[in-house]
């Protein structure tokens, strides 16, 4: 799209995951009608814009991201004339909605899979990629994504004849070769952008082309398989299937278009990102999974310093620059809790290292995305068996971890520490019963073990609270004398003295200083007005542990 109109820099993004945010009808899954009534509390924080994870129809093996029909909702979710009356009375708040847009694939109880399997002169037989065995085996040895098997499946009374899927078997890859079934899913993305939202999140999306030899990979762990992503991210000749997609969609309509784009090299982002790229942004996944040596392999954790994460932060946001506009965060529905990924010593996973994090992300150059309940400072919880767990990542990342030798102990803390449940877990509304989520039906997934401060109620009271750290960090970034540094000012990086601090710099006067440590460091400020601090008081020329301060440089150049 040629970006002349680029009224989506002045976002806030709010992201919901619907089945954890608020349940209406006491059945123990959040729904539309639970964002309809908290409409008014996501208007106060600031919010510009709402992303909503999926709510199609779906038989939610991957929480929906298995769809089933692209144009009907989920009836545990609510109705269509539900989802209308969402974007209508968000709209009368000014707040736009973003839907999440799932076109690597399927459920595999979409009708048109069905048909595809039952009959192989179907015409949706190719809307998805078959292929026979080999020596009673898969087509080769491409390992799913999810970290555990192979990512070829049966087909159901079958011998040899197999389905793709990156992710789960119940996950059916889409074939992108086909040009009848991308004109067919472009049709389907129009009937959403004409009922009014703006835009989309879009899943997966550097999956959608694989490598057409389907030749078998050097092996990368202990099962003889190596990972799908090497043969199926990001190949050479997805840029003509994400063009077209942009010329018949998303470009016509000025939509905004956020890609959870993994596998992009910084050289590519003016095709992805740049004035005539197919997104309006795109999601870094550089240092945001600092913590893991491969996001699909939970067991392989990395001790990563402060150093690391300013290298990773200044490289992303440079890169980005030069080309386009990023889409910062801390958390999402794929991620761990942000203060237990990033705080490393637990005595500052707090109101003090929640609101550290939350300075270090938000002014950077780009939209700020906030997850549902990291504006209170939601953190892990820790479950006692795999049996716990409903992620079907965590599942396979927990047998995968088995499998290379680790003990069930050293197993389930990696998926402890990196499940998706995590962030999934229930928002916690206030101290009633079932953290107000609901009126006491069980939830979907169990409640979250949160310190009694830690909900919307308490924290909505609380002028010290991580939720009004958020409501003055959005303020903050829409005043008048400061929103053109804060939504336009170039990055540049700043150096310090110490290695665990993260500084930058936005425009011309503005800068931030992070402590990510439990020490008291020194540091050399210039003169300076202080905008935001997360201590109640500040000494000079040094940082108190997780201290994070804004400040406006006076007399800069």
């Amino acid at each position: 799209m040629n970006k002349t109109n680029t009224w989506w820099k002045d976002e806030i993004f709010y992201q919901i995951y619907p089945a954890s945010f608020k349940d209406s009808n006491n059945d123990g899954v959040g729904d539309i009608r639970g964002i309809i009534e908290e409409l008014p509390k996501i208007h106060a924080l600031g919010i510009t814009t709402i992303w909503i994870s999926p709510v199609y129809k779906s038989p939610m093996v991957d929480n929906g991201y298995d769809i089933s029909d692209y144009q009907a909702i989920n009836p545990q979710f609510g109705t269509m004339e539900d989802l209308d009356e969402l974007i209508e009375k968000a709209k009368q708040l000014n707040i736009k909605i973003i839907m999440d847009l799932v076109i690597n694939h399927t459920s595999n109880l979409h009708p048109w899979f069905q048909s595809a399997i039952k009959d192989p002169n179907s015409p949706y037989r190719d809307f998805y990629i078959f292929k026979d065995g080999k020596d009673g085996l898969p087509p080769n040895n491409w390992r799913s994504n999810f970290g555990d098997g192979s990512s070829w499946s049966l087909v159901p009374g079958e011998k040899n004849l197999y389905y793709h899927h990156v992710f789960s078997p119940q996950q059916p890859d889409l074939n992108w070769e086909n040009k009848n079934m991308r004109f067919t899913i472009y049709k389907m993305i129009n009937w959403w952008l004409k009922k009014g939202i703006a835009g989309f999140r879009i899943d997966a999306i550097t999956f959608i082309k694989k490598d057409q030899d389907f030749a078998s990979i050097t092996p990368d762990g202990s099962d003889g398989l190596g990972k799908v992503k090497r043969k199926s991210e990001n190949i050479p000749g997805i840029e003509k299937f994400l063009t077209e997609l942009n010329e018949n969609t998303f470009k016509p309509a000025n939509a905004v278009t956020v890609g959870e784009a993994s596998g992009v090299d910084y050289s590519q982002l003016d095709d992805f990102i740049g004035n005539d790229g197919y997104f309006s942004m795109i999601f870094d996944f550089h240092y945001a999974d600092i913590d893991v040596k491969s996001g699909s392999e939970w067991y392989r954790q990395t001790d990563w310093t402060v150093k690391e994460l300013q290298d990773g932060i200044n490289l992303s946001q440079l890169s980005i620059q030069k080309y386009g506009w990023g889409a910062n965060f801390l958390e999402n529905h794929d991620q761990p809790r942000s203060i237990n990924k990033f705080i490393k010593d637990p005595n500052y996973r707090n109101n003090i290292g929640a609101k550290a994090l939350a300075t270090l992300f938000f002014f950077l150059r780009g939209c700020p995305f906030i997850f549902q309940g990291q504006e209170l400072g939601v953190q892990n919880i820790e479950r006692n068996s795999i049996e716990e767990f409903n992620d079907i990542s965590s599942k396979q990342n927990y047998h995968r971890a088995l499998g290379e030798g680790f003990s069930p102990k050293q197993a389930l803390k990696y998926v402890n520490d990196r499940s998706r449940d995590n962030a999934r877990i229930p928002y916690p509304w206030n101290n009633q019963v079932n953290d107000g989520f609901n009126q006491g039906h069980q939830t979907w997934l169990a409640l979250g073990k949160h310190a009694k401060e830690i909900n919307w109620e308490n924290e909505n009271s609380d002028e010290d609270s991580i939720l009004n750290f958020y409501r003055k960090m959005i303020k903050i970034r829409q005043l008048p004398q400061l929103r053109n540094e804060l939504i336009n000012g170039d990055f540049s990086t700043i150096s310090t003295d110490s290695s665990n601090i993260v500084s930058y710099q936005r425009g011309k006067n503005i800068q931030v200083y992070v402590n990510l440590s439990s020490e008291v460091v020194d540091v050399n400020l210039p003169q300076h007005k202080i905008l935001l601090n997360n201590y109640s008081t500040n000494e000079s020329h040094k940082l108190q542990p997780y201290q994070a301060i804004l400040i406006e440089v006076k007399n800069n150049g």
